[in-house]
């Protein structure tokens, strides 16, 4: 390795040294953001942009498939629509953005910047629901919200960030149920599926909900720091939206109703993820499903007669798979330490003495083995590496997450294992809020759900040996 590939490799902070800094040198470093003047605002360069684009197109598919609709609504709203929400907008108060004047006219009321839609959707809904027939409304938009946040760090808190939110409205309470919960297992399925991101799905407690529902569901993954991240929601709204927005239609039998609905959302956030995750000291692993690039060609003495030839000749080939053949005149040790700090998933090496040989080299990004491969079955050796790679990487992700999940029984212990330890910790619950607080405040953990599968550690709450409940997990998150 020369001396500057070399130094290119070490600008990377170990992620066990330091882990915000690497997170840091990793987003800085594989290009896929750039700070802006505005403070706590991010430019989202092309690198980063085209994984947001693979993670739209995927839910966006699988959104279409379950029978919803693509919205856009206004960026601004005005602070009578946001005020008929009374629980809504006290949970927002503190992170809302204002506009006060156009041009240099003082506006005789003030805008707020979205930090959320829901009285959006509402103020619309009235307008266009009337009947049974009209239902059920499923709608989702693809935009940025701004909140005003005080401390930010690139994709996982940001002033501004991009994200979907689904909006729906039903005939009765079992349906908006339903969505809720259906929601939940698509986000689910998308985390586990395409990004190689096991997660922990359950309700979240009185407390964590969003404001102004009745309920809110959650996906919970673990990154490599043992910090958990709420990576998607989606919230049973009741009836309550619906009254304070007077959203009605008659039913069957010609009865005024109130509609019941929901909301649900991922966002950039998720890339943060796909970085604490997978990312390594050399930058990033990104799984096939989701990766811009899923293999770069590397043509080996590429001076030599024939090479450019058959690298090119490839690329024609793999063509169904997103494929990069660099032909620049950088050295291939620099490409390498480059197409692994951007975490293509495979780097295919083809040099003379591969031609003469009827092979080229295949290494994988996440565990850097390397094979020799016949160029006669080359697609077919491409597919099965890339469907191994998906796999490895959840399988890995999977055992890491089980492996620092902890089942606790004693207070003092928990605290003890909160201080010592990183990871999910399971233990029973009362369902008081005191004793929720206790536990932040003595062990500095969160509530982060309430799974659904609920298999009792004990009869007693940890916290106060009172009756439990439910068995939540805990954990320090982002």
């Amino acid at each position: 390795m020369s001396g500057f590939q070399k130094k290119f490799v070490e600008e990377i902070t170990s992620r066990d040294v330091d882990f915000a800094k690497w997170y840091t040198d990793i987003v800085k470093k594989a290009e896929l953001i750039d700070y802006s003047s505005v403070k706590g605002c991010m430019v989202i360069r092309p690198n980063g942009y085209a994984i947001w684009e693979n993670i739209q197109k995927d839910l966006d598919a699988r959104f279409k498939k379950t029978g919803h609709q693509n919205v856009y609504m206004p960026l601004f709203i005005p602070e009578s629509l946001l005020q008929k929400e009374k629980d809504h907008v006290e949970g927002f108060a503190p992170e809302v953005a204002w506009v006060t004047h156009g041009g240099e006219q003082k506006l005789s009321e003030r805008l707020c910047v979205r930090p959320t839609s829901e009285t959006l959707f509402c103020e619309h809904y009235a307008n266009i629901i009337h009947s049974y027939r009209d239902l059920p409304k499923l709608y989702n938009q693809w935009c940025s919200v701004v909140r005003w946040e005080k401390t930010t760090r690139p994709f996982l808190r940001s002033l501004e960030f991009l994200w979907q939110e689904g909006h729906t409205a039903h005939e009765n309470e079992q349906e908006a149920r339903e969505e809720t919960l259906k929601m939940l297992e698509v986000y689910k399925n998308f985390c586990e599926e395409s990004l190689a991101i096991p997660v922990v799905c359950g309700q979240k407690t009185e407390k964590e909900k969003f404001a102004g529902a009745v309920e809110t569901y959650t996906i919970e993954s673990l990154m490599h720091d043992g910090k958990a991240l709420q990576s998607g929601t989606t919230h049973y709204f009741g009836d309550g939206f619906a009254k304070a927005f007077g959203i009605q239609y008659s039913d069957k039998n010609n009865t005024l109703s109130y509609v019941h609905q929901t909301s649900w959302g991922v966002s950039t956030r998720l890339i943060g993820a796909i970085i604490m995750v997978h990312g390594d000291d050399s930058g990033l692993v990104l799984p096939p499903v989701i990766a811009p690039t899923q293999l770069a060609i590397i043509p080996i003495a590429m001076h030599k007669e024939g090479v450019l030839d058959a690298a090119e000749n490839l690329a024609s080939r793999l063509a169904d798979f997103r494929v990069t053949l660099d032909s620049s005149d950088n050295s291939p040790g620099w490409k390498f330490s480059e197409y692994e700090m951007l975490g293509v998933p495979v780097r295919l090496e083809i040099g003379p003495k591969d031609i003469e040989k009827n092979q080229a080299v295949l290494v994988r990004r996440d565990t850097r083995e390397k094979v020799f491969v016949s160029l006669d079955n080359i697609e077919n050796e491409v597919a099965t590496l890339l469907d191994n790679i998906q796999r490895d990487m959840l399988s890995r992700a999977r055992k890491f997450l089980q492996s620092h999940t902890y089942d606790v029984t004693d207070f003092d212990k928990l605290c003890e294992d909160a201080s010592k330890k990183s990871g999910l910790f399971r233990a029973m619950w009362c369902g008081s809020e005191k004793c929720e607080e206790k536990i932040k405040e003595h062990a500095s953990l969160s509530s982060r759900c309430i799974p659904f599968e609920q298999k009792p550690l004990s009869d007693k709450c940890i916290c106060c040996d009172k009756d439990a409940k439910k068995l939540v997990y805990w954990g320090k998150a982002y």
